[in-house]
């Protein structure tokens, strides 16, 4: 498995300081970012999963953690907008230029906004994808929120 990633490169020339994780992709789990977190030994809640949507029909990245289903109407909130829905996954794929299951928020393809659930700042590091199935990142959360630019808000129901 490479560990260069285009999300590994974008931390890098931030300068972000991030350790890697590989582990057993299971193509089959009912959750990947659930799966990731057990595989990892890592609690869910610190295992974020990336899920890109759309608010009023715009691209936009959510990053929430993996045993949290994010709420669309505070997704369309935290954007300032009316709806929001999920991504189809050959959209999300194209737009991010990442596979399903190794979507990173970090160098995506195309730079689209993006929200981080705010409980997740409370936490010493997180784990997010590292932008191939079966790597995962592990970093501070003020990192992963200023190498993405997001904004933090309340996003799961």
């Amino acid at each position: 498995m490479s560990k260069g990633t285009r999300a590994t490169e974008a931390l890098a020339k931030l300068g972000v300081k991030f350790t890697l994780h590989a582990y057993d992709y299971d193509p089959d789990a009912d959750s990947i970012g659930l799966q990731a977190a057990e595989a990892l030994g890592v609690a869910p809640k610190r295992m974020l999963k990336t899920l890109m949507a759309e608010v009023d029909g715009k691209p936009v990245c959510a990053v929430v953690p993996s045993d949290c289903e994010v709420s669309m109407k505070k997704l369309a909130s935290a954007f300032g907008g009316k709806s929001a829905k999920m991504m189809r996954p050959s959209d999300a794929e194209r737009l991010t230029g990442y596979h399903v299951g190794g979507i990173s928020p970090f160098g995506q393809k195309k730079r689209v906004p993006a929200a981080i659930e705010q409980a997740a700042l409370t936490e010493g590091s997180v784990f997010v994808n590292g932008g191939q199935r079966g790597l995962q990142i592990e970093l501070a959360p003020d990192d992963a929120v200023k190498a993405t630019a997001a904004i933090v808000r309340p996003l799961v129901a």
